[in-house]
């Protein structure tokens, strides 16, 4: 049996009425890509980016910060309840080949963090600009405009980083 690849979809649990919705067309169009999702499996970004997948028959996987697999939002299939809080965030964006980061606070920063110190490429609709000492860091950083450009470039670059790893 062949394992699915997953893209990790991180973002903020609190977000716009538009980044939700961006977020629901990014899931439909990865499962529409024949890929899985990754998050944290709890609201907003993560709830919506799991509907949209489900919507079109994909895969839907949560890494849970709390221990209780009932704490999942309704669209997430698989659940991993872990108990260990935010320090799940290095195991959601590890577990992509590639990520799209969507809108998000603090919590996606640091996935974005983690996703880059392993050389997994982020794929940024409308997410955080990162600069240090005024100069702005590019390096695995892809930012796009739409969710179509997000689900195509994260399979894109997920396709290719597991080429260059054989």
């Amino acid at each position: 049996m062949e394992t699915p690849t997953l893209i990790a979809v991180i973002g903020g649990a609190r977000p716009t009425p538009e980044m939700a919705a961006a977020a629901e067309e990014v899931g439909r169009a990865l499962a529409q890509k024949g890929v899985g999702v990754v998050c944290g499996g709890l609201g907003g970004v993560m709830e919506a980016v799991c509907r949209g997948a489900v919507s079109e028959g994909g895969l839907t996987v949560g890494i849970l910060p709390s221990s209780h697999a009932e704490d999942a939002n309704q669209w997430v299939q698989i659940r991993i309840p872990t108990g260990i809080g935010f320090a799940r965030n290095p195991l959601v964006v590890r577990s992509g080949a590639a990520a799209i980061a969507i809108d998000g606070s603090y919590g996606t920063l640091t996935e974005i963090g983690f996703a880059l110190v392993d050389n997994i490429p982020v794929v940024a609709l409308n997410g955080w600009e990162i600069s240090l000492a005024g100069q702005r860091i590019e390096d695995g950083i892809h930012r796009v405009d739409t969710p179509a450009e997000a689900a195509s470039l994260a399979v894109e670059l997920a396709v290719r980083r597991s080429a260059d790893r054989k």
